[in-house]
């Protein structure tokens, strides 16, 4: 668990934070459509306190030249995507600062008493390597226009459903269990019910990125979070390393 919970650590601080890569964008001359304005009232339906905020007016660039459309389904997708990533993190996070981990190598052999972070670092390039082209595979999977097509899908920037995720029923070797609703308990939800838990999940996922931020900077930057101090209830271990160098400790150049 350690390793499969530490990429999701590496993933969350580096993706759910600094964010997807900047596309290239211009702005639109025209006044906002219709899919631009759907983004306030889901922002209102999300938290009602706090409403529509777009400081750097992202919602008005035309990502790609491909439209309104495209654009906002871009900017939902990567913020459900962002949000799923912290909370898997945060979790993660919690799991292995309490020392729970796998019990077969590589990952029994990984000293107790570390940070989550010095765990991964721990690892070896090899296992590494493993879980990141995992996670790949998972990420193309769920990007692949025939895949979602198989399921009556559309992808997410050609007017398909922000968060959807395919099943893995159209895979040629059999998998037990698939990765979004395994066990199949959302399968007679109502649409309406739907929405709200996609609400819900997308609020969990904001409150996760500023979870797994807080756990990041109370281990480098000691005091920086007091909940989280050395000396608190909720103490954090130090971490010297650099979470932006996921195998900075597997080369020694000097």
């Amino acid at each position: 668990m350690k390793a499969a919970v530490s990429v999701s650590l590496l993933l969350g601080s580096a993706e759910a934070f600094s964010g997807v890569a900047a596309p290239a964008a211009v702005r639109v001359a025209q006044p906002q459509m219709a899919e631009s304005e759907l983004l306030k009232t889901i922002a209102k339906e999300q938290n009602p306190q706090i409403g529509y905020w777009d400081p750097m007016n992202v919602a008005e660039l035309d990502f790609w030249g491909q439209g309104d459309e495209a654009t906002v389904g871009f900017l939902r997708q990567a913020e459900i995507k962002h949000g799923r990533v912290a909370m898997a993190a945060t979790v993660g996070y919690m799991v292995q600062a309490m020392g729970v981990h796998f019990p077969w190598a590589p990952f029994n052999a990984i000293p107790s008493g570390l940070n989550p972070a010095a765990q991964w670092d721990a690892l070896p390039e090899a296992a590494k390597w493993q879980i990141i082209g995992f996670i790949g595979f998972l990420e193309i999977y769920s990007e692949h226009s025939f895949i979602l097509e198989k399921e009556g899908q559309k992808h997410y920037m050609k007017g398909g459903k922000p968060g959807y995720f395919p099943t893995f029923n159209t895979m040629v070797h059999p998998v037990p269990l698939n990765l979004f609703d395994p066990f199949g308990t959302s399968k007679n939800m109502s649409p309406e019910k739907r929405a709200e838990r996609l609400n819900m999940e997308v609020n969990n996922g904001r409150l996760a990125q500023i979870g797994i931020m807080s756990f990041l900077s109370a281990a480098v930057v000691p005091g920086s979070v007091p909940a989280l101090s050395n000396t608190g209830p909720f103490a954090t271990i130090p971490y010297t390393g650099n979470v932006m160098a996921p195998f900075e400790a597997n080369f020694h150049f000097f």
